[in-house]
């Protein structure tokens, strides 16, 4: 009974329908896709936003600090994504390497590029002697547009679909074999991991004084994030042959755990950490 309701597509939603092309622009010699859109619009509204942040009083850099710090976090969230999926799900790619250097194929991981970013933070921070867990406090609060922005990009490349799904507002994806209704898990995704995470870490940076304790707001960030792909991994349909790991996770729940257990210690030992912050820019000392 519940296969053949699966089956039964006509009350589901066609991708084919919706009129979306991962292809945004073609010029024939150039072509302008969505996934690559997503990352710009991303670093340039972090980078806007960045230097909204560090206007308020006891900033952790100066906005000398921002153009040199938007290359640094590109090469990492690039390299590091690209890394990242061809390590944690794909490593049969390291047989060819020229596919790993294509990447407008597709393929990023979120978790790589987290660390390929955190990596380019330090040494961002040691090469300009600044205090890096404040400074990823800052960061945090910008990376939501990324997380956003690049589902979305997911959901019109009719990539990375959900479980199939009963509910009025499944979507019938073109690459799935079996042509049932799916979760749209990339619009949850863009949903609780990008507009969530904005709200909650714009109360808690402009309507409370908890940029003054160090890794509060990126301890916020790791654990919204860490939270919501854990849940999530039961609406989305994992990677082939990553849906049951042996330790019964998969691999999108096994790599949010750690993410979640730092934001978690954290967010709980930023009272511990409260200073007297000093400005980077020579204003006031902030109490």
């Amino acid at each position: 009974m519940f296969l053949s309701i699966l089956a039964d597509a006509t009350s589901a939603i066609r991708y084919d329908q919706l009129g979306l092309d991962p292809v945004l622009l073609d010029l024939g010699w150039f072509k302008l896709r969505w996934y690559s859109l997503s990352y710009i619009l991303s670093i340039m509204l972090g980078w806007w936003y960045l230097g909204k942040l560090i206007a308020q009083p006891g900033a952790a850099m100066a906005k000398r600090h921002i153009d040199d710090f938007v290359f640094y976090a590109t090469l990492g969230i690039i390299l590091g994504g690209r890394l990242g999926y061809c390590i944690f799900y794909k490593p049969e790619m390291f047989l060819d390497p020229w596919s790993v250097l294509r990447l407008w194929e597709g393929g990023m991981s979120l978790h790589g590029g987290f660390l390929g970013t955190i990596f380019a933070i330090w040494l961002f921070c040691r090469k300009h002697k600044l205090d890096m867990l404040r400074v990823c406090d800052y960061i945090a609060c910008a990376t939501p547009f990324g997380l956003f922005f690049v589902r979305i990009a997911n959901f019109v490349n009719g990539e990375l679909w959900g479980r199939p799904t009963t509910l009025a507002w499944g979507v019938i994806f073109p690459g799935t074999a079996d042509n049932i209704p799916r979760h749209p898990s990339q619009l949850y995704e863009a949903g609780l991991e990008g507009l969530v995470s904005m709200m909650v870490l714009w109360f808690l940076f402009w309507k409370t004084d908890s940029r003054y304790y160090p890794g509060r707001l990126v301890g916020t960030g790791l654990v919204i994030y860490g939270v919501a792909r854990f849940g999530l991994e039961f609406l989305r349909q994992p990677d082939a042959g990553l849906e049951n790991l042996s330790w019964g996770l998969t691999m999108g729940q096994t790599l949010s755990l750690p993410m979640l257990l730092v934001g978690l210690y954290l967010i709980f030992t930023a009272k511990s950490r409260r200073v007297r912050v000093e400005s980077v820019s020579g204003a006031a000392s902030v109490a």
